[in-house]
């Protein structure tokens, strides 16, 4: 079970640490291209769900494999999952249906995590 946590905290907390790193990086003209629900939000909206999927992708992994202050890995998977809901309920919204599976993946994902780890 442990290989098993760790092969999905390393794939979530790669993605999630990725994703991050480009919406708080990219303007968000140059993101709006892929990802409509950027128009929706402030550039300042956006960089700060950039930097909280970066800081959870972290989390996900540093505190386990350092084993300094372990309980943030099973938060960042709850809060990772906190943010998946979220952009399901603002897909639902805009009626952007064929994006909400990557959510729930991700989400699913991070909820395992979060339950592994407690």
């Amino acid at each position: 079970m442990n290989i098993f946590l760790w092969i999905l905290q390393i794939a979530l907390g790669a993605a999630f640490t990725m994703a991050g790193v480009m919406k708080s990086t990219q303007p968000k003209e140059k993101l709006a291209g892929n990802m409509t629900w950027v128009n929706r939000r402030t550039p300042g909206t956006v960089k700060f769900i950039g930097v909280t999927e970066l800081l959870g992708g972290l989390g996900l992994i540093l505190p386990w494999a350092t084993g300094i202050a372990t309980i943030l890995t099973p938060l960042a998977a709850v809060g990772l999952a906190i943010i998946m809901v979220l952009a399901i309920g603002d897909h639902v919204r805009a009626k952007e249906y064929g994006v909400i599976g990557i959510n729930v993946i991700l989400g699913a994902l991070a909820v395992v995590i979060a339950i592994g780890r407690f």
